[in-house]
């Protein structure tokens, strides 16, 4: 099974001809997915007692099956949170895959392991955080957030026995990430949400909502889940004034940023995070706004120790290494994964290649893309804003239509191989009504894009 043949070098060199080729291009085919049966019909059964052939297996792949996909990096790809990954992050997720390194422990992966360290090492001082704090890289925002708050939990059950028999309460706001819910059922804890009077969550709110806890819910409160960009529409919490009132009430406080995060290398929003060097931990996701390949999450802890107390995984297989080289920074001690690979690896090189300033100017191009848009559906008549621009989200409504309406837009706009723009649900004056979103995250959106897709809702 191992043995190099020639038809293995043969597919080598395809696999590569065809990776270079859709490196480079930028505008690749928008792709649409096919029900299963469909699909079936197409390709047949492909895993047989004998095989079907690496060749036939490739040519099935690239003729059938990508186009049965939608590319997230496609410049009018601007539905849910797209990505737009660097060709070095991508060139460099092959020799990740290539280089076989297990990123669990220091051993195995020191070189590895270096690389990521470097990364995150930018994307700390990127917070603000205290000097000491740190973070790992994860499988993407709900593994970072699950790992978060079980350090949080610990922590809180550390501090009194009688915790340890009782369910943890959270506390987060109506516009968290649906994840944040998930979560919570996975590490059995029990999950409040506040319904903000605004549009997000602040300190006097959150205030108010631990105040009317009666006694036994409050003992049980151990954390603070805050948002700084939701997915929706790109609104950031009172970070501040929330971070405050967790000080204040010894609450782990915890900042969701897997969408928003790469705003903070922004400097003309940087301002709208202020708080946020105050979280006791921070989910990040490179794999959305800083440009990276699925799947690439991150989460940062001020205090690294109690992060390790929670997630440290001991076994005798384990402990047999005694030589220095293979003592260091062990990422399986602060995350709930054990087996991992590198997945900051691609974001270590992709940075390493283009520079810190790169990366700021083309998130700053995705703010910049949200508030051209946002000018250009007001220029329409037929069009309108829903709220300012925030972030790199625009949310607007064609004046007129009914839900039906956007889908088939929707639908007919993707097949025709334009655009894939969805739409959303948005609360009006207490009535929740389908509007439509962009979702601006690939520099190499332009403003004849934007006109274009505008423009078939005429």
């Amino acid at each position: 099974m191992h043995t190099i043949d020639m038809e293995l070098v043969e597919m080598t060199l395809d696999v590569m001809k065809y990776t270079i080729d859709r490196i480079s291009n930028i505008t690749p085919e928008l792709g649409a997915p096919k029900k299963e049966e469909e699909l079936f019909e197409m390709v047949g059964e492909t895993i047989t007692p004998k095989g079907i052939g690496g060749e036939t297996a490739f040519k099935l792949f690239k003729d059938v099956l990508v186009k049965a996909t939608v590319p997230i990096d496609h410049p009018r790809h601007l539905a849910f949170v797209p990505a737009a990954p660097t060709r070095a992050a991508i060139m460099f997720d092959l020799v990740t895959s290539a280089s076989s390194i297990h990123g669990a422990y220091w051993m195995e992966g020191a070189g590895g392991i270096f690389c990521e360290n470097q990364a995150m090492k930018w994307l700390v001082s990127l917070t603000g955080l205290p000097k000491d704090s740190f973070g790992v890289f994860t499988s993407g925002g709900t593994a970072a957030n699950l790992s978060a708050l079980v350090a949080a939990r610990e922590e809180w059950r550390s501090r009194d026995e009688s915790h340890k028999a009782v369910k943890g309460l959270l506390l987060t706001s109506n516009g968290a990430h649906s994840s944040i819910q998930a979560m919570a059922k996975v590490m059995d804890a029990d999950l409040e949400m506040i319904v903000c009077q605004g549009e997000n969550l602040t300190g006097s709110e959150l205030s108010s909502t631990i105040a009317n806890l009666n006694k036994e819910d409050r003992e049980r409160l151990f954390a603070v889940v805050a948002t700084g960009g939701t997915t929706n529409a790109g609104i950031i919490d009172e970070l501040d004034s929330i971070a405050a009132i967790c000080g204040k009430e010894k609450l782990w406080f915890h900042v969701d940023c897997a969408y928003g995060g790469g705003a903070l290398a922004a400097p003309s929003v940087r301002h709208l995070f202020n708080g946020i060097e105050k979280a006791d931990s921070i989910t990040i996701d490179p794999h959305k706004w800083l440009f990276s390949p699925y799947d690439c999450g991150a989460v940062i802890y001020k205090d690294m120790e109690l992060a390790k107390n929670a997630h440290s995984q001991k076994g005798s297989y384990l402990e047999i290494f005694k030589d220095e080289g293979a003592h260091g920074f062990n990422p399986a001690d602060y995350q709930i994964q054990l087996t991992r690979r590198l997945r900051g690896m691609p974001l270590w090189f992709s940075l390493a290649m283009h520079g810190t300033e790169k990366y700021r100017d083309s998130i700053e191009r995705g703010i910049e893309l949200a508030k051209i848009a946002a000018k250009k559906i007001e220029e329409r008549d037929y069009l309108e804003l829903v709220r300012p621009s925030s972030l790199s989200v625009v949310l607007y409504r064609r004046k007129g239509w009914t839900p039906d309406q956007y889908r088939d837009w929707t639908y007919k706009n993707h097949r025709e191989g334009i655009a894939l723009v969805t739409p959303t649900k948005w609360n009006t004056n207490g009535k929740e009504e389908t509007i439509s979103r962009f979702c601006f995250i690939n520099p190499d959106t332009t403003e004849e894009d934007i006109d274009l897709i505008l423009d078939t809702m005429k």
